[in-house]
């Protein structure tokens, strides 16, 4: 099975290395060909676009930050047009039911597979082999690449045919972490301005009441301000964010949560917080309560 992987950024270079580890046959292409170099060292071939890339690839997967780089890269880079018929594309970027949606549509036409693949975890993740990964779409074309999703995750979901259900699943948990970090920043808010230490609080809170491994993990990213080097910027959080709202206003589905934590990000990025882990969402409600 020759595989083509596309974006090699903060998720993408770590993926690229698992498959390779499991002895996958891997050509790489990236904007800047020196992110590429560790994996072709390992053995892995480089393709100078996307285009050469699909041409001989039965899995095309693109690892990339929103629709309009991967519809760009689908369309304007050649891909659709490269891929031969019968290969299949898998999306692992978190992009937006619409776009999964066009995705889907352009492939079938072509008469080449579509499977939604967006993961759950963080590049740590990628490398400890925890990620969680949702896919969906033609039973098929998800049999075919099973195997590859097996390796880059320690569970794999499958929700079914239609594959922008998994943009939708993958959207939701994005926003129910996004909601666990503005309750987060705005308990940190209150009992540090009380003079309680937000680290102290957290070990109570995951003690007395519930262990999560998502509010240890963020809320000791919060307690310690490492917001640098981001797992996650706020940027792409907004993004997600406002994915969700349009994924909700087009199912007529009220969430006023996501309006909440869409103003604490948008806060945060008015004051040049981009490059930050959107854990700094905290820092929104540290400068509503006048803490420095």
């Amino acid at each position: 099975m020759n595989i083509a992987l596309a974006g090699l950024g903060n998720m993408g270079r770590p993926m690229a290395d698992r498959l390779l580890d499991r002895g996958f046959p891997l050509t790489v292409t990236n904007r800047t060909r020196e992110r590429a170099d560790p994996l072709i060292a390992k053995g892995a071939l480089w393709a100078n676009s996307p285009k050469e890339a699909a041409e001989n690839a039965a899995v095309f997967a693109t690892v990339l930050s929103d629709d309009s780089a991967v519809l760009s890269l689908l369309r304007g880079g050649g891909v659709l047009d490269a891929l031969p018929k019968g290969a299949i594309h898998v999306s692992l970027s978190t992009i937006s039911v619409a776009a999964s949606k066009i995705l889907e549509e352009e492939h079938s036409r072509r008469g080449q597979g579509y499977v939604s693949a967006p993961v759950f975890g963080r590049p740590d993740a990628v490398v400890a082999g925890r990620l969680r990964v949702l896919c969906a779409g033609d039973p098929a074309s998800v049999d075919i690449v099973l195997p590859v999703l097996e390796a880059l995750g320690s569970k794999v979901f499958r929700l079914g045919d239609s594959p922008p259900v998994a943009n939708l699943v993958k959207l939701s948990g994005n926003f129910m972490i996004g909601s666990a970090l503005e309750a987060l920043g705005e308990s940190f808010s209150l009992v540090q301005k009380a003079g309680v230490d937000p680290a102290l609080f957290l070990e109570i809170i995951n003690d007395a009441l519930f262990r999560s491994p998502l509010y240890e993990n963020y809320g000791n990213i919060m307690a310690e301000k490492r917001y640098e080097p981001a797992g996650f910027t706020m940027d792409l959080g907004l993004k997600d964010i406002r994915l969700v709202l349009d994924a909700a206003e087009a199912l007529r589905v009220p969430l006023p949560l996501a309006g909440v934590i869409r103003d604490s990000l948008l806060a945060g990025l008015a004051r040049g917080r981009h490059p930050l882990d959107w854990s700094a969402l905290v820092l929104s409600h540290y400068d509503r309560a006048g803490i420095s």
